[in-house]
Parts: C-alpha cells; structure tokens; sequence
C-alpha cells in the first residue's frame, strides 16, 4: 500500500492524541463498585472505538499514549488518579488489556482489503476486545490483591457484566460508523 502524506499523518496522529485524550476523560465518569472498588467506567467504550477507528497500530499508539500520560503523573486514570501507583495497582491489567485488545478488533473486524466486516463481526470483535482486557485485568487483579482467581473473577470481572454489555451495543452501534471504510498505512 502506499505511504500517505503528511496531512494525512498529520491527521492520523491528531485522532491518536484526540483517542488518549477521549480515554482520560472517560475515565472519569467511574463509579467503584464492590468488593475492590475497581471503578466501572467508559474506558472500554473508548478503547473498543479506537480500535475501530485507529486500527491495530495507531490504537495500540493510541492505548500506550494513555498508560503513559498517566505514569508521567498527568491524572488522566479514573478519579483523577496517575503515577506508577496505578499501573502496578489493581487496575493495572486493565490498562494492559487495553492495549492488547487493539489488534484484536482488527483482525476481526477487517476483511483484508481493509474494509469493515458486517454487524456479527463487530458484535464478535467488541466481544472478543472485552474478553482480552478481562483476560489480563482479573488475574492481575487476584495477584495485587493476593487473592484467588474466583474470587478475583467474582469481584473484578462479574459485576462488570451490565456494564459490559451496555457499552458492547454502544461499541457496535457508534463503531459502525466511525470505523472508516478502508485501513492504508499511515507511517
């Protein structure tokens, strides 16, 4: 595939930063739930749109851009928090599962000629995306707190599931229409 131009990086690059930005406001809308306070947010929401919209390489970008304004200390995680503290914390894997969970949409969501797939591979990617960052953020989660995996998936990941679900549908129906027609290579 071609190399874009500069208006088109330059552009790229604006949806990455405007992606991360959009991530650490949606960070704020948190409400902890019990056992472990892990807030349930609008992370996930952002994360699976960027992966639409970015695709895997811009929004893996995109998702470590994030981990890393906050580690810098900027209060960009939920509740305003930021630093190492949170990254090494009980949300840490969640964060990860974040950035792993980007090229996951795309191989699924993708034909090979870039353009997007039908509604049950958007359905199917969101899915898969949630099941990725679960996947990291559950068992990081049972270490931090130094507690099982059940119980660790009775309190970090079961009473996620409304929430999950709503933000799945939204991820779909929005995603849709922000995924672009065709993926070309930006760098």
């Amino acid at each position: 595939m071609p190399r874009l131009g500069l208006e088109a990086r330059t552009r790229a690059l604006l949806e990455v930063v405007f992606f991360t930005l959009l991530l650490g406001f949606a960070a704020q809308v948190a409400v902890p739930l019990p056992p472990f306070g892990v807030p349930q947010t609008l992370h996930t929401l952002v994360v699976l749109l960027a992966a639409l919209r970015l695709g895997p390489g811009l929004g893996t970008g995109s998702m470590a851009l994030y981990a890393l304004v906050g580690l810098a200390g900027l209060p960009v995680f939920s509740r305003g928090d930021a630093g190492p503290a949170v990254l090494v914390g009980q949300t840490g894997g969640y964060i990860l599962g974040f950035i792993a969970c980007q090229p996951v949409v795309h191989a699924i969501v993708r034909r090979r000629d870039g353009t997007v797939r039908g509604w049950g591979a958007l359905i199917l990617a969101m899915t898969a995306a949630h099941a990725v960052v679960f996947a990291i953020g559950v068992p990081w989660l049972a270490v931090v707190r130094q507690i099982s995996l059940w119980d660790a998936i009775e309190g970090g990941f079961v009473p996620y599931i409304p929430g999950t679900i709503a933000k799945t549908v939204l991820a779909v129906l929005i995603g849709r229409y922000v995924a672009p027609l065709s993926t070309r290579r930006v760098w």
